[in-house]
């Protein structure tokens, strides 16, 4: 009998899959069987994870792309649907970045940057992808929110990250309450403070209010929370959708 949470024989496509999160993400979804491409704007980076999953046993379609641009959304996706066998079943919408300043401090380039990355993207994205897994009847995507989305980091202010990742949130319920009758689920995953090149969780200014208050006083290792994308991923969520999993060691239950 084989596992709801497996994988084999599906596909699956990861944005921003050549660094930190997304990276480990690629993996997980790899290791539970699923044919994985990989997306980002830095080949040399790309290529880096390619290897790294090659050595470990794995065949990643590394496509370089930014999908800011809406011709390369549409280019990475042809491409990575060739390079899976015709289709994708799973998108893990990762790509997203930040910037730390108080509101006062954001510049409009900086807004518009963090929205367009983190939200139009995501959007362009999942409209590229969920358009042949509304025509198959099937498919499963996985948004990267945060729990910046649900509460306000303290104490290094990020308004632009934080307000992004709440849109992603609802458009994750949006997109779930429209697709379903076409068999796709829609989820997000809200992860805490991981240990990862975007977040500063080491800095002894930032403890107190990251790492103290979070009540398993640790910040995550990016393989702690790439399971739960897998799960979302798999047929063991199968009659969730619409949901927005929390993954932050209890911080946003205080």
């Amino acid at each position: 009998m084989s596992s709801p949470f497996s994988l084999e024989g599906r596909t699956a496509l990861v944005t921003g899959g050549n660094q930190g999160l997304g990276k480990a993400f690629a993996f997980a979804l790899a290791q539970a069987g699923a044919r994985v491409a990989i997306s980002g704007r830095r080949p040399e980076a790309n290529r880096a994870v390619s290897e790294q999953a090659a050595a470990a046993g794995f065949e990643f379609a590394a496509i370089t792309a930014d999908i800011t641009d809406d011709a390369q959304v549409t280019a990475m996706t042809e491409q990575a649907e060739e390079s899976l066998g015709g289709h994708i079943g799973i998108l893990v919408n990762n790509a997203g970045t930040c910037y730390h300043a108080p509101s006062f401090e954001v510049t409009d380039d900086q807004w518009s940057s963090v929205f367009d990355l983190n939200v139009r993207a995501l959007w362009k994205t999942s409209l590229a992808v969920g358009a042949g897994m509304c025509r198959r009847g099937s498919g499963s995507i996985v948004n990267i929110g945060s729990m910046s989305g649900l509460i306000v980091n303290r104490p290094q202010w990020q308004p632009a990250y934080n307000a992004s990742k709440a849109a992603v949130h609802q458009l994750t319920k949006s997109l779930a309450v429209e697709w379903a009758p076409h068999g796709v689920r829609v989820n997000a995953l809200a992860p805490g403070s991981t240990k990862t090149e975007m977040a500063p969780v080491d800095r002894p200014d930032l403890r107190r209010h990251w790492i103290d208050d979070c009540p398993q006083q640790r910040a995550a290792l990016p393989e702690e929370i790439a399971p739960s994308v897998v799960f979302l991923a798999s047929d063991a969520a199968g009659f969730i959708t619409g949901s927005i999993l929390v993954a932050d060691g209890g911080y946003t239950a205080v």
